[in-house]
């Protein structure tokens, strides 16, 4: 008898930990959402969520702490004073959790229209380190798709550990090119929506760009995957390497179906030398 008691003590309370860390997962989220939308509100309760003692920042024009934040955000205020197109506009569309990290999918208006992956850490639940990468928003694309529609569904939490697995031997095995001919594996050849506004759907379109990067002698290379970051049917991989001869930060984010690749989101955004970023943080440094 008393071992059944300890036994159902133990579930209780292994149960109420995983409320509570799903708990603190969605109240995180949804700091990051707020957060976010306070760069085109002005609202200043969100800036609370950040860490005021620590807060390393990785974005490489943007100061490190909230100083470096609120510089930011004054610089935004100025510029859309001169010139109303400007005025900041933040659309975050998806916004997933793994562990202390939240990752976010966002349509901006940031110094002009651009779209954006953020990653937060989190510690104690303040944000202490931020992360993410930006490219211009382009409105004609290769597939018709824009570059932040499509599913935003959260599905299949119990396949999150697989799904990242999933990806990270994807990196490794054709982006990072230990076996390219494994892609099939990896990705379907029945369906693979794509949001890269040059590159056509299909593994067809993926192939005609790639060779029509090499045959300019532009090929796109992937140095070195950073960390893989998901939840459910949702993984974001970041990653190094070189595009159109520029050292860059590639982030793909994928949606997983029945354990292959369907769609795929990108942004690539140059690297700037650590002699003229306004932190000393690095653009990776996870």
């Amino acid at each position: 008898m008393k071992n059944l008691v300890l036994v159902l003590a133990l579930t209780t309370l292994l149960f109420s930990c995983d409320n509570s860390n799903a708990s603190e997962e969605i109240r995180n989220k949804q700091k990051v959402i707020d957060l976010l939308k306070s760069i085109e509100s002005g609202a200043t309760k969100p800036v609370e969520y950040i860490n005021p003692n620590q807060y390393i920042q990785h974005n490489q024009a943007v100061g490190d702490g909230l100083e470096g934040f609120g510089a930011v955000l004054t610089q935004l205020t100025e510029a859309a004073k001169t010139d109303p197109s400007l005025s900041p506009k933040v659309n975050t569309v998806r916004v997933f959790g793994d562990g202390n990290y939240v990752f976010a999918h966002t349509e901006y208006n940031f110094f002009g229209p651009k779209i954006g992956f953020d990653i937060f850490r989190f510690e104690n639940g303040l944000i202490v380190e931020h992360w993410d990468n930006l490219q211009e928003k382009v409105n004609k694309t290769a597939s018709g798709r824009t570059q932040i529609d499509g599913p935003t569904e959260l599905k299949n939490l119990d396949a999150t550990d697989d799904n990242k697995l999933l990806v990270k031997n994807l990196i490794q095995d054709v982006f990072l090119g230990a076996n390219p001919d494994k892609i099939t594996d990896y990705i379907s050849t029945e369906q693979y929506d794509q949001h890269n506004p040059a590159v056509k759907d299909g593994l067809a379109g993926l192939s005609e760009a790639l060779s029509a990067l090499a045959e300019a002698g532009m090929p796109m290379v992937y140095e070195k995957n950073h960390i893989i970051l998901g939840e459910g049917n949702f993984v974001l991989s970041v990653s190094e390497g070189i595009f159109m001869k520029e050292k860059v930060a590639f982030y793909d984010l994928f949606r997983v179906e029945n354990g292959k690749i369907v769609e795929h989101w990108d942004t690539i955004e140059k690297i700037t030398p650590n002699s003229e970023a306004k932190n000393n943080n690095g653009k990776f440094n996870f």
